[in-house]
């Protein structure tokens, strides 16, 4: 069985800081990600994946969703290859 890892829009925010949550470098983000765009890289990823209507903890009042992925790796190669995946669409 897979562990579930949760990906939120904010993590691959360009316009974002740290400490508001973009978790990938900025070179790596893109401005104004939506749950569309990860779900899209989801599907070229061939990952299976669910999407949610909630919303990251600490920006509560984006209510931008979030997509729920089944991954044996780590959290952090993950939102790394989602990054390069979202990069290479714009």
């Amino acid at each position: 069985m897979s562990a579930e890892r949760i990906l939120y829009p904010c993590y691959f925010d360009a316009t974002l800081q740290r400490r508001e949550g973009r978790r990938v470098p900025r070179e790596l983000g893109i401005k104004s990600p939506d749950l569309p765009a990860i779900e899209a890289a989801l599907r070229k990823m061939k990952a299976p994946y669910r999407l949610e209507q909630q919303h990251h903890p600490a920006r509560w009042a984006e209510r931008e969703g979030r997509a729920v992925v089944e991954w044996e790796g780590s959290k952090e190669d993950l939102i790394r290859r989602v990054a390069k995946r979202l990069r290479s669409r714009k």
